[in-house]
């Protein structure tokens, strides 16, 4: 279709229609069919604080409009007011850069517009650290992974197998991240679906199983009795892989068209393929996320609580001591994720640096799992010693390690029993010996 290409002379805006919308207006009523067009000289109405300022007038629909050159540090996105949720959207709009005084947007609904100005730097430098973040993840994950399926004294505990499952939802999630502009490259309709609900499943995978993360520190260190679960990994699993599935199924049959690409040219923050309806997108993503967070900050206050009333019956602590806390800390924060609960605060003058944070500590979360859980624990150490060493670094298998938690085995077999009346005085001595080496292995 045909479309007036140069704007009129001495106008701020210039609207041009389709020829062929004519052949949607009833027959015979072409001439009596009013399309009303509205141009609002302030954004007062359209506060939303996504981007950084206007570029023009909010109009009711336009295909070509006007104004000052552009900068090089800022470009120019085609909007429209989205229903519901309100806030922006680029969906169904494509931006063209006529000249520097004239910006063309092509859409193909009629809603309230505008070009907005977003600057460059900040989304460009939050990008570039996105994925190099999610690349150094996906290395130290990827080791993680190795280091724990080859070695099999390392993966016999269950805190061993969560933190299994842990890093193959976060290495998936970092992966698709990596892939999604590659996969959206293709521009086919089914790819985009599959790769924006594949990332889905994976995000919502990796904060199940930071919640099951949590679920396990609550049994082990705060509800020592009558804790026994049989199958116990595989429940775990049945949730941690099940629940996301499930949601991801459920949105799928009811609007599979809730997944797909967002149609921006210039839009580089923002996914490619992924969830583009906002009331699936809040519902299971927002709300998961902030539950799965909720929970996790109160298992992490109980399980400090639990560590300071077991140093309270110890002597004085140290600096050492005070450094082995700090780790233990730390290690705390990344399996639970509780670093994602910055971008619940990344709002008001504070944001961009909030976002930055934001980024920085949740794309490199991998290596920190890394850090904290192989680098840093020594019977890790130990088996790269025995295993991958040679000469004078290599390890004899027999040199010794860490010993196997037997107070863990004799509470089995209580509960097989049911004599653990019989054992309420052992009990209270194997959850002194847990908390022992619950802080032997976050610090290594």
């Amino acid at each position: 279709q045909s479309f007036v290409n140069e704007p009129l002379q001495e106008t701020v805006a210039t609207i041009s229609l389709p020829s062929a919308l004519h052949s949607f207006f009833p027959p015979g009523e072409t001439d009596t069919t009013r399309v009303q067009f509205q141009f609002y000289g302030t954004h007062d109405l359209f506060q939303v604080l996504s981007f950084n300022s206007f570029y023009s007038f909010i109009l009711f629909s336009f295909v070509g409009i006007t104004k000052g050159p552009k900068t090089e540090e800022v470009y120019l996105m085609c909007v429209f007011v989205s229903g519901g949720q309100g806030g922006w959207n680029s969906r169904g709009c494509e931006t063209h850069s006529i000249s520097s005084n004239q910006t063309s947007c092509l859409c193909d609904h009629l809603t309230h517009f505008a070009v907005l100005l977003v600057s460059h730097s900040d989304s460009q430098i939050l990008t570039v650290i996105s994925y190099i973040g999610c690349g150094i993840s996906s290395i130290f994950l990827g080791i993680t992974l190795l280091t724990y399926l080859a070695f099999e004294k390392l993966r016999r505990d269950y805190p061993s197998k969560i933190l299994i499952n842990l890093s193959v939802s976060l290495l998936g999630l970092c992966m698709l991240y990596l892939l999604n502009s590659w996969f959206s490259s293709f521009s086919n309709y089914g790819v985009c679906i599959a790769t924006a609900a594949t990332l889905h499943y994976f995000l919502l995978a990796s904060f199940t199983w930071m919640g099951l993360e949590a679920v396990h520190m609550y049994f082990a260190l705060v509800k020592v009795f009558n804790t026994y679960v049989p199958s116990y990994i595989l429940k775990f699993c049945a949730v941690g892989w099940g629940i996301p599935l499930l949601i991801v199924s459920l949105v799928l049959a009811i609007d599979k068209d809730a997944y797909g690409s967002n149609m921006s040219d210039e839009a580089a923050v923002t996914l490619d393929c992924w969830l583009q309806n906002d009331s699936f997108f809040y519902a299971t993503v927002v709300a998961f996320i902030l539950l799965i967070l909720v929970f996790n900050t109160c298992v992490f206050i109980v399980v400090l609580i639990q560590i300071r009333q077991m140093k309270a019956n110890k002597p004085s602590a140290n600096s050492k001591s005070s450094l082995h806390d700090l780790r233990a800390v730390a290690s705390l924060t990344v399996l639970l994720g509780l670093t994602w609960s910055v971008g619940l605060f990344s709002f008001g003058p504070g944001r961009v640096v909030l976002l930055y944070l934001f980024t920085i500590f949740n794309t490199v979360q991998g290596f920190f799992v890394f850090l904290f859980h192989c680098l840093m624990k020594e019977n890790v150490r130990k088996q790269w010693r025995i295993h991958l060493c040679c000469g004078r670094f290599r390890l004899s298998d027999y040199s010794g390690g860490v010993s196997e938690p037997v107070c863990v085995i004799q509470k089995t077999l209580c509960e097989s029993f049911s004599l653990r009346f019989m054992f309420r005085l052992y009990m209270e001595r194997c959850r002194h010996y847990i908390m022992t080496v619950f802080n032997a292995q976050l610090n290594g």
